[in-house]
């Protein structure tokens, strides 16, 4: 009983150390350096002056496919590369762990999705997605100049119907849009959805 005890308040606080950890909108978004799929480091701080999207990957979680196979995903991720926003996806898929990669395997990702992401970063020990408090894949995060002005879901219909995303309102589009027009994102805060990142 005692050790049981003395589990769950580790846990909380662990849990609470995580939670007084996460990025809150406003505030500077984390700085990282990761592996990206070429194997080359790259960090955050690259990227200062421009406007940033994290999104959080696993290649198995159908709620992560709702969007890569109808090339939902994909579409996002040109419109905006091509607006000069920086988009980059994060596996924090931990070793043995569904929707873990590793680097060989990230180059062949980034060519069978068909991404345009700039990069895919590789989280193993799952620091950077717990800086930020990732719990979904996906999980959305817009930093505009180093200061996080969005996080949470893709859109506003939490299924894994890829029927669902012409019906929905799409967060993250909107964000971006308010960001690029020097506007404040209306809905800066929303529920991410998806399978639970794998740490």
């Amino acid at each position: 009983m005692k050790s049981v005890l003395l589990s769950a308040l580790a846990f909380g606080f662990f849990s609470s150390q995580i939670a007084f950890a996460a990025v809150e909108i406003g505030q500077k978004a984390p700085e990282f350096t990761l592996t990206n799929h070429e194997g080359k480091s790259t960090s955050l701080n690259d990227f200062a002056d421009k406007i940033v999207v994290l999104e959080w990957y696993n290649e198995d979680c159908p709620f992560v496919r709702k969007h890569y196979d109808p090339k939902n995903m994909q579409t996002l991720q040109k419109t905006y590369g091509d607006k000069e926003v920086v988009w980059l996806t994060i596996a924090s898929s931990a070793k043995g762990k569904q929707g873990h990669v590793e680097q060989a395997r990230a180059k062949e990702l980034m060519k069978k999705e068909g991404t345009k992401a700039r990069m895919m970063l590789l989280d193993h020990d799952g620091v950077v997605g717990r800086a930020y408090d990732a719990k979904t894949t996906p999980h959305m995060y817009v930093i505009n100049n180093g200061t996080l002005v969005y996080q949470g879901a893709i859109d506003s219909i939490a299924s894994a119907n890829a029927a669902d995303i012409p019906k929905a309102e799409n967060y993250v589009m909107k964000a971006l849009e308010s960001v690029m027009k020097g506007e404040a994102v209306a809905m800066a805060k929303t529920k991410p959805y998806g399978c639970s990142v794998k740490f």
